[in-house]
C-alpha cells in the first residue's frame, strides 16, 4: 500500500492509501517515502492503475476533463500514479467509467509518449517499463512491441468487436489472433462477492439501495 504497509490481507476495499482496514496480516510496515524509494529502485513488479482518459499510446489523464483552468470535471490528479507507471516493471490499466480519446487535455501519467521508442529515448523511465495491458468492461487491449500503439487482443463474452470500436476515436487495430476473454472461475466470483459485495451490481443500484435504506431509517 502506498502509505508503507506491505504484504497485507485487506478485509474490505480500501478508501485511501492509509486505510486502517488494510493492516491484517501485514509483513512489514514502513512509510510513504520508503515505498516510493522502493519503486524508484525497481522493486515494484506490477502496478495497477485506473484510467479516466487514455490515448492510443497508453498516456493517462486523471487530472481534468476540459480546460485546465475552467474544467468540466476536476479529477483527483496523479497521486502516486505517475511515479508507479514510470518505474514499475509492468503496468496494467483498468478502464471502467473512463474513455478513449485521440488527444488528452492533460497528461497526468506517461505511457509510451508519442509511440515507438520515444519512451526509451527520453531516458526518464525504467527500461522496459510502461503499460502492458488495458482491461475494460468490454475487452482486453495490449500494446504493439514496435509502434507501442494499443490494439484489441481479447473480447469479453457477448461483446462484439464493432461495439468496442465505436468507443475508440482512432482506427483501432485488432489482433489477428483475437481471443475471447476467459470467464471468471466460481471461486474468483465468490471472492469478489465476499470482498466487495457492491462490485457486481451497478453504481446506480448501489445509490438506489443506499437512499432507500436512508429513507427507511429516517421513517423509524
Amino acid at each position: 500500500m502506498e502509505s508503507g504497509i506491505i504484504g497485507f490481507q485487506p478485509t474490505m476495499p480500501m478508501e485511501n492509501v492509509a486505510d486502517c482496514t488494510a493492516f491484517r496480516g501485514f509483513s512489514c510496515s514502513t512509510d510513504l517515502f520508503s515505498t516510493f524509494t522502493m519503486t524508484y529502485r525497481g522493486f515494484v513488479d506490477v502496478c495497477f492503475l485506473g484510467v479516466a482518459q487514455v490515448d492510443k499510446y497508453g498516456n493517462l489523464n486523471t487530472t481534468v476533463i476540459g480546460d485546465y483552468d475552467y474544467p468540466d470535471v476536476r479529477l483527483p490528479g496523479s497521486g502516486g500514479a505517475a511515479d508507479f507507471i514510470s518505474y514499475a516493471k509492468r503496468t496494467v490499466l483498468t478502464l471502467r467509467g473512463g474513455q478513449f480519446v485521440d488527444k488528452l487535455p492533460y497528461v497526468t501519467s506517461p505511457g509510451y509518449l508519442e509511440g515507438g521508442d520515444s519512451r526509451e529515448k527520453s531516458s526518464h523511465f525504467t527500461p522496459g517499463s510502461g503499460p502492458s495491458k488495458l482491461i475494460s468492461t468490454q475487452g482486453v487491449f495490449e500494446f504493439d512491441p514496435i509502434t507501442k500503439e494499443m490494439f484489441l487482443s481479447s473480447v469479453h463474452p457477448g461483446v462484439a468487436v464493432e461495439a468496442i470500436k465505436k468507443k475508440v476515436p482512432w482506427d483501432l487495430k485488432v489482433s489477428p489472433n483475437l481471443k475471447q476473454t476467459q470467464r471468471p472461475k466460481d471461486e474468483e466470483i465468490d471472492f469478489i462477492r465476499r470482498y466487495f459485495p457492491a462490485e457486481p451490481i451497478s453504481k446506480a443500484l448501489v445509490r438506489e439501495l443506499s437512499l432507500a435504506n436512508m429513507a427507511r431509517k429516517l421513517s423509524t
